[in-house]
């Protein structure tokens, strides 16, 4: 992936990997907000020769569900990595609404799941709920902090990916207007789009241009929000609009949600999309075709390892947070783009990455993690 490690360092996450990640998301029953899956190894995306496991490891979904192309179908393709490895039984639980998080997070503690995996920034709440009243759980909780006992967080500092594809925004848009939406107004996603701002506002300051931005600001923190992550007819709404305002390049910060605003640039062909969490070209290939790149979090990866950490009895108790210099987040490969991102603007990536590594760029957002 010739671009991640350009932008990174070395590689977010392997192209193998990534592609796993359809077989794992598709391999999945859905349906009741409390109905659990479980895969032995060798089941639905998971190939292993290794010897069952005895650990058990269960994960809560958002509301996105485990097929949303994003950040529960990734934290899924961790856990069945770690399975695929013989190092636990994995299994899931998905939420339907934010009312079913605490239900679902006790159910779990009831099948006396080693570890318990929760999923989203919602779930935070719940999550530090249920760590503080069983004390003797382990708890992992993706896109939240920790509680430096029994729970760990892993965060992300998507203002970096996010900053990348704003520059690129900003370099790639012949109308000089792009736009951003989120699904809802929480730091996992704002983060997200301060970093898109302040990428473009970079690009505009060493270019002496004025690509402006719609959807977003970030001194205010308003903008634009489908308020889901699962509407695609939301998510068509906002595109058609930001399209009708001049917008050439979309970034949706907004799980499922943005699916809609990819379906309306592979319509109409006046408009491209930047992914976020996963690969969108191999998530959701179908619109491949107008993903100019993704901006990467590196779920998968950091899922995997805090369960065979914990299948090892080696709980950690401070929060990871993926960067660009621990290859946590990062551009993904541009696929159906490479050869239309000019040489100029590719090479200026990197220098930007390079940048934010080393502290000669500082980004701003107060959504960071710390």
């Amino acid at each position: 992936m010739r671009h991640l490690k350009s932008y990174s360092g070395t590689a977010v996450i392997a192209t193998a990997i990534a592609a796993a990640l359809l077989l794992s998301a598709c391999g999945s029953k859905k349906g009741s907000s409390t109905t659990t899956t479980t895969t032995s190894a060798g089941g639905s995306g998971a190939s292993s020769s290794a010897p069952a496991a005895t650990y058990t490891a269960c994960m809560v979904t958002d509301t996105g569900g485990i097929d949303d192309k994003s950040f529960n179908a990734a934290a899924w393709q961790g856990m069945q990595a770690a399975q695929s490895a013989g190092k636990a039984k994995v299994s899931y639980v998905q939420s339907k609404t934010e009312t079913d998080y605490a239900t679902n997070i006790k159910s779990l503690q009831t099948q006396k799941c080693d570890l318990i995996v929760t999923v989203g920034g919602l779930m935070g709440n719940a999550t530090v709920a249920a760590a503080k009243a069983a004390p003797t759980q382990h708890f992992v909780e993706v896109d939240s902090a920790g509680n430096g006992t029994n729970l760990q967080g892993l965060q992300f500092n998507t203002a970096q990916a996010g900053f990348l594809s704003g520059y690129l925004a900003a370099g790639y848009s012949k109308s000089g207007k792009v736009a951003t939406y989120g699904g809802l107004n929480i730091p996992p996603v704002t983060v997200y789009m301060d970093g898109f701002q302040e990428g473009i506002q970079y690009y505009n300051t060493q270019k002496g241009k004025s690509v402006s931005l719609l959807g977003w600001d970030e001194t205010s923190q308003k903008g634009s929000f489908a308020g889901s992550f699962t509407d695609q007819n939301k998510g068509q709404q906002l595109a058609n609009n930001f399209i009708a305002q001049g917008a050439d390049v979309i970034f949706p910060v907004a799980g499922g949600t943005g699916l809609g605003s990819a379906a309306i640039a592979k319509s109409g062909g006046k408009a491209v999309v930047i992914w976020v969490d996963t690969d969108g070209f191999v998530s959701a290939p179908q619109y491949g075709s107008v993903f100019l790149t993704t901006a990467e979090k590196n779920i998968a990866q950091a899922v995997q390892k805090a369960v065979e950490d914990g299948s090892a009895g080696t709980y950690a108790t401070t929060d990871y947070i993926g960067t660009l210099a621990n290859q946590g987040v990062g551009l993904a490969d541009f696929h159906d783009f490479a050869s239309k991102v000019n040489s100029t603007l590719q090479s200026e990536l990197k220098t930007v990455a390079a940048d934010i590594q080393s502290g000669k760029i500082t980004i701003k957002s107060k959504s960071q993690p710390k």
